[in-house]
Formats: structure tokens, sequence, C-alpha cells
């Protein structure tokens, strides 16, 4: 039944000569039938409040960050290397070549050093599961000890995870376009009215830009290998799932990202036009 809205015209409901003449509702066309007429559909608005809106990040691929703005990102991970434990002439080494590594840079960086409090929870529960397996008794009992030195340690003491991150970035509009964006403040972007405009990139530019990112991330991984620093660039699954880690930092130890290549499953996707009659030979 169709809803009550949209019942069809009366014919034999004829105007009073009082009355302005009954125009008749467009009625929408049956299901099944050969009618050509285009329906127009209502556009969807858009919420600028929406979630998506709020992320400075427009798409990931080749391992690049597309940002919203039109510019890219590329990423380069870090390893530590202990500072403390080298001798004076060492980290004198060290400073030197640090220093020569940032005179060298033709282009703007940034320094990324995450915490991440480190979650003991998983590892107490993988211990309590071997303890209960455990049929010896003194073993045990040693157990029980150890996994409440773990809990109250975690509890009292911070435990903390660092990670070291470089970003690369490339403006196809030049690095000086940057400063006008910089000079905005944070409270000038915080208020910024947020905007819906989606990100467009011909193809020149794209591949321009991978070639700039490569040279970009080849002269960086190589200044930092005269640190004695190890780097690798982050690709496209990496990038996803620091991402997922920094915007969900409570939910991204318990419930990590999968491996999607590995999946299997069949997903449904909404077909296109009107859906088959059953006089016809369709299914309803």
């Amino acid at each position: 039944m169709p809803p009550n809205n949209q019942f069809p015209f009366q014919a034999s409901t004829a105007p009073t000569p009082s009355s302005p003449p009954v125009v008749p509702a467009a009625t929408p066309a049956p299901i099944g039938s050969n009618s050509s007429t285009p329906q127009p559909v209502a556009p969807t608005p858009k919420n600028p409040n929406s979630t998506q809106n709020t992320l400075l990040l427009s798409e990931i691929r080749d391992n690049l960050v597309i940002m919203a703005d039109g510019t890219f990102r590329a990423v380069i991970a870090c390893k530590s290397i202990n500072f403390d434990l080298m001798s004076s002439r060492e980290r004198e080494g060290i400073e030197f070549s640090y220093q020569n590594f940032l005179n060298s840079l033709t282009h703007p960086i940034q320094i990324l050093v995450r915490s991440q409090r480190v979650d003991i929870g998983p590892y107490i529960d993988r211990l309590v599961a071997i303890r209960r397996a455990q049929d010896n008794m003194l073993l045990n009992v040693l157990m029980d000890d150890y996994i409440n030195f773990i809990d109250v340690l975690s509890q009292e003491a911070n435990i903390m995870d660092k990670s070291f991150y470089i970003a690369v970035p490339y403006y196809p509009l030049g690095d000086i376009t940057n400063l006008v964006e910089q000079g905005k403040g944070f409270f000038g972007k915080l208020m910024a009215k947020p905007k819906n405009s989606i990100t467009k990139i011909d193809t020149a530019t794209y591949e321009k830009a991978k070639d700039e990112i490569k040279n970009r991330v080849d002269g960086v991984t190589a200044g930092l290998f005269q640190l004695g620093v190890q780097s690798v660039q982050l690709n496209t699954k990496e990038l996803g799932e620091l991402y997922y880690n920094v915007y969900n930092p409570d939910t991204a130890v318990r419930e990590p990202l999968g491996n999607f290549e590995n999946v299997t499953a069949t997903y449904v996707k909404k077909g296109v036009g009107e859906a088959p009659n059953a006089t016809q030979g369709g299914v309803l």
C-alpha cells in the first residue's frame, strides 16, 4: 500500500466555482513499469558538522596521504638510539651529523614523538591462561606472584611506549604558500567554517607529487642513516593503522585492524534502477 500522501488523484472530483482548480499530484511510477520518464531525486543534504569534515586528510593511496587541501604527506618511521650510553666523542659526532642533516634539507619536515601508555591487560590475560593450563603447584604459585607483581607495577608506574615519525610534505603550489595557512594560528583554524568541497587532483600533479615525495623521502632516510638511525617509509596499510591508532587510542589496543587482503567474505551492493516486477520473472 502506498503512503497516505501518495494516493492517485480521483477523476470524479470536480472543482467548485468558488475554489481554485485542483491540480493532480505527480504519482510515482509503479514497480516494473516500462516508463522511461526519469523520476526527480532530492539531493541528500550534507551535514557541515559531521566527523568526516573535521578530518584533515582526504585519502590514503600509493604510500601517500592526500590532505583535504590538495597537499601530500609521506610518513617515515624511525628507530630510536640510546644517546645516554654513548661516549662524549660519539655524542659529539651525532650532534654534528644531526646539524648537517637539518642544514641539508631544502623542504620542511615535521618530527613527531608519540607517547602512548602500554596496556598490560592482554599480557596478563595470556599469563592467566598459561597458569590455568599448568599442573605444577610450585609453578602456579610462582606465576601468581609474578602476575600480581606485574599488575601492581602497571597500576603504580606509568609505563609509556614512544614512537618516532617524520612527516615529509609536498605542496603542489610551492612551500611558500603554506606560510599563509600557518599565519592563521590555531584558533583561526579551529573557528573556521567547515568546508564540504571535494579534493580534485589531476594526473600530472599526482605523478609529479609521487616523484617529488620519493626524492624527499630518499634524502631524509639517507640523512638519518648518517646519524645511525634506521628508518623506513610507511606503506598504505601502515598509514591506515597509524591514523586508526591516533584517532582511537583506547580501542586500537584491544581491537586492532585486520589484514583486509585475506578477507574472503561476500558483500551486498545496492543495485541501480527499479526492482523487477514479479510478473516479469523477477523476485519480489
